[in-house]
Formats: C-alpha cells, structure tokens, sequence
C-alpha cells in the first residue's frame, strides 16, 4: 500500500503534489528541514509524543528553522489521517521544511511490527568512521548522508554505527548504540542525537545494572559481552555481531534480554492517545 501524505497548512490538510510508496521513498521527496518519525499502537496510541515534539522543537532551534509548532493542531490532523486510513498500526513521519516551517508534510504508512526474528536472533552491525554535523538535530540533509554512507557497509549489516576521531562508538545511522562490559552499561552521553527510546532505556537500566554515560572505543569491541541499539518504532534490538567480532556465543544476551522486558513493561504502562 502506498503512503498516504498530506501537508498541514495554516488552512488545514492539503494534499501533497507526489506519492511515495513507503516513509523511506517519501522521505527522497522531501526538502530540506527536520523530522522525527515514530509508530502507533492500538491504533490510535503512541509513546512520549510530546518527547518527539520536543525534540522537533530543539532541532529547529539548533538548525535556526523558525519552527510555532501548534501541537493541538498538529495532533487533531494526525488523529484526521488515522481515523481516514482504517490501518490497525501506522508508521508516521512529521516533518518541518526550513524554507516553510508553517507547513508541515505528515506521512503515514501501514505498520504490522518488525519480524519476531530479529529480537530473537539478534542483528550485526557495522562501524563507519564519519561525522554528523549537528547532531543533536534531526534532519533530512542528515538521511541524505547517511544513505551515502551506508554503501560502505555490508549489506548484510542491519545499520552503520558512527565512529568518531577518538575510536568512540557513538550512534547508529538511526538508532541509540549501548554496550553491556564488566556488568555496566555504556552509551554516549553526548554528541549523540537525543532518542526517545532512549530516554525509556535510561529510566528502566538503572533497575538492572549500573549505568555510564560515555561510549566505549572501537578496539573495546572485544571485551564487551552484550550490546544493542534503540529507536523509537523497533524498541529495543540485541546486536550479536559487530563488523566481524561475534559478540560472546553470538546470541542475545541475558542482560539485554531483562532490559527489553523492562522496556516493554514501561511501554504498555505509558502509551498516551495521539
């Protein structure tokens, strides 16, 4: 099914003059400007929307996008694009353009969950030694990079994980990095886009084992023995590989096993209508 995408004007939902089959294809059509992308649940339901809005919020700071983000309008018009699609669970994508903050392009696609397998089995990553401009910040111009960068990597890889000069492990190309070593989990606590998944991670890890807000550096790989990255619609999934280091016997481990219990126990408790 293609995406459905309108734009929301000063004078409401319009129409927009392309189709895309999916937020990815939708996203080529864009122009430059900021986003954030998150799922429904239960329909109608989503998870620390006001975070995402936030966050929009403070990308348009950083990025000098003169964004009056009318939040009750902006939700009434997503709720109008749900209740006319019919789907059981949506992907959705907001996006502010900076040379027209006042019209926001909303995007939605059928979302029916990512496959059981990936939780289960687990995924490999790759590492790639680039730079995000500005990367508390969102952005479409950001997409465009990373796409050309993933070139570089396996296409087997589930993702590129972002090295600095220093050999730090900082972020996935659309995800949070967190590493499990010597009983403590690590993740950057700066430099790194502010995830919402995230924010969860950081509530329920402390429940569980000790927490330290720096990243490891990438001959560190060796010693871990569990990581995992994060994003807003896939919640938390284990990597078990990491460019070609196996990551103990290759298998989700049991620590990110209790905090994606954890995390999906806050996530039923907190989900908020749309």
């Amino acid at each position: 099914m293609p995406a459905i995408i309108k734009i929301l004007t000063p004078n409401g939902l319009q129409e927009a003059n392309y189709t895309a089959d999916s937020l990815a294809d939708a996203g080529h059509h864009e122009p430059d400007g900021i986003y954030t992308i998150t799922r429904t649940y239960k329909q109608n339901y989503a998870l620390l929307f006001d975070s995402h809005l936030d966050r929009m919020e403070e990308s348009a700071r950083l990025e000098n996008i003169p964004l009056q983000l009318d939040r009750a309008v902006l939700r009434t018009a997503l709720r109008t694009m749900l209740n006319q699609a019919g789907y059981e669970n949506v992907r959705f994508r907001v996006t502010v353009p900076r040379h027209q903050p006042d019209h926001l392009i909303l995007t939605i696609e059928p979302f029916a969950g990512w496959s059981p397998e990936m939780y289960e089995k687990g995924v490999m990553v790759a590492t790639v030694h680039i730079a995000r401009h500005n990367p508390g910040s969102k952005t479409n111009d950001w997409v465009t990079q990373r796409e050309a960068a993933s070139a570089s990597i396996p296409a087997t890889a589930f993702q590129g994980i972002i090295v600095n000069d220093e050999g730090e492990l900082l972020e996935g190309f659309s995800t949070n990095f967190y590493t499990i070593k010597g009983g403590k989990l690590y993740t950057a606590g700066e430099g790194v886009l502010g995830g919402i998944s995230r924010k969860i991670v950081l509530q329920v890890a402390p429940t569980i084992l000790p927490l330290e807000l720096h990243p490891i550096k990438i001959d560190e790989i060796p010693t871990i023995t569990e990581s995992f990255v994060t994003s807003a619609s896939r919640g938390i999934v284990p990597v078990v590989q990491i460019d070609e280091h196996i990551i103990s016997d290759g298998k989700p481990g049991a620590l990110t096993q209790q905090l994606r219990a954890a995390y999906l126990a806050w996530e039923e408790s907190h989900l908020e209508p749309i």
